[in-house]
């Protein structure tokens, strides 16, 4: 479907990326292993944690670590437990209102913006709670067994992908902790450098045509991922790769942050609101530029993929750069073809690697390393039905003043990766993993 059609001449240099990625599956078969092993994970991401982490909130969009452990484990009471246990009882019943996140028709919410304001439950109360929902967990699990038809199947899926959504916003909450600390300490071991440089850019050129986009097989997908639906699209070319720190540094020292006509209103009013002068974890040090990852801060590597830009910021350097962002349809059409491959959490890499220049017949960076801006609003496709009662809140109240990202990031756990998925964010969000893919 997609060819490749030539390179671009934008400047590349150092490259980091030594590690040889941790290639995984997606685990045994059976629901209860699954329940266990995404439910160890989320404690295992833990585990370079201080006690004195959980607990801090550094804004509005970012929650402590102990409360994204409480709220998994509040789904699985709230969703599960409460309508197939019926003698199951929570610890303590004034939990639903701590940890309701946005289900309004659950009931009122403690406010998010105060969430790192709340000391008690302890952390060991916290993972004690944990504990009890897994314990009344496994019960019902050996209940159902191997039945996918079981009425609560469904429902206790939903929930471990819900765990795996928050295993990223855990590191990426850890991540804006950790940086607004002044020493920036590491949450995990330090990268390091292959001294290599990164791919050339390509493009693919992608025919038009009518194609069926949406999820539509077997397998687990969130509602808003359907139903199939056909789409025409006009032909179109997709870079090869993300779009590097190298490339995005020109476009940050040409003066792309003081140039109001690269940027939508909106964005240019953030620009001066805000005082963005680069991405959200550059620093300009006398040594050059460097950044805050997951592991520290380091020297900018030049051929890494750009990370943390909100739309706007990739908007503006898609329009200085004589391009555009693609399409979610544009994406997904190009990235049919692919296999979900890349730098996922397992990695525990927790940074985005350079692209490595093979030679395929899709783009390369398409799963794994970074979420990716398209300039498609987050609106309904043609026939969606949210599901009835508090659990249709989990995707349809968001269609409003969102864009999609599509692919998967170095924080995403590869098994909740697919084709389909599709995440998104306000215009302004800029602490996720997300990147630039340029399309023409």
């Amino acid at each position: 479907m997609a060819t490749a059609v030539g390179t671009d001449n934008l400047d590349t240099r150092k490259s980091s990326d030594g590690r040889l990625e941790e290639r995984v599956t997606r685990g045994p078969p059976g629901l209860s292993a699954r329940y266990s092993a995404v439910r160890a994970q989320t404690e295992a991401l833990c585990r370079p944690l201080e006690v004195e982490d959980y607990v801090v909130s550094t804004m509005t969009e970012v929650s402590p670590a102990k409360w994204h452990l409480a709220h998994t484990s509040w789904f699985f009471e709230t969703f599960v437990l409460s309508r197939f246990q019926p003698s199951y009882a929570s610890p303590d019943p004034r939990y639903a209102y701590l940890f309701n996140s946005y289900y309004v028709q659950l009931g009122e919410r403690h406010c998010r913006a105060k969430r790192g304001l709340v000391t008690r439950p302890t952390v060991a109360q916290v993972f004690t709670h944990r504990a009890h929902v897994d314990e009344h967990m496994a019960l019902l699990l050996d209940e159902i067994g191997d039945d996918q038809q079981h009425p609560a199947a469904q429902l206790v899926e939903l929930g471990l992908q819900h765990e795996q959504q928050h295993q990223e916003l855990m590191l990426t909450d850890i991540k804006h902790v950790f940086w607004m600390n002044p020493l920036r300490p590491a949450y995990a071991t330090p990268l390091s450098s292959s001294g290599q440089t990164a791919a050339s850019l390509g493009w693919y050129v992608v025919p038009e045509g009518i194609y069926r986009i949406g999820h539509g097989g077997p397998g687990f997908a969130f509602d808003n991922e359907g139903p199939v639906h056909r789409v025409f699209a006009e032909e179109f070319f997709l870079a090869s790769r993300l779009v590097t720190n190298a490339e995005y540094l020109a476009f940050v020292e040409v003066g792309g942050y003081r140039r109001p006509e690269l940027w939508l209103v909106n964005g240019w009013a953030m620009v001066q609101d805000r005082k963005w002068r680069a991405p959200i974890y550059w620093e300009e040090t006398p040594d050059g530029w460097a950044e805050f990852t997951l592991c520290g801060m380091r020297a900018l590597d030049l051929n890494e993929p750009v990370c943390h830009v909100s739309y706007y910021e990739a908007d503006a350097f898609a329009r200085w750069a004589g391009y555009r962002l693609p399409t979610e349809v544009e994406w997904e059409i190009a990235a049919h073809p692919a296999p979900v491959d890349g730098t996922f959490a397992e990695s525990n890499r927790f940074h985005p690697a350079r692209a490595p220049g093979r030679q395929h017949d899709f783009p390369e960076q398409l799963y794994g390393d970074l979420w990716q801006w398209t300039s498609s609003a987050y609106v309904a496709y043609p026939g969606y039905q949210p599901a009835s009662g508090p659990v249709g809140e989990y995707n349809g109240k968001w269609m409003s003043d969102q864009w999609v990202l599509r692919g998967a990031s170095c924080a995403t756990p590869r098994s909740h990766a697919r084709l389909t998925y599709r995440n998104f964010f306000p215009s302004d969000a800029r602490w996720q993993f997300a990147g630039i893919r340029l399309a023409a």
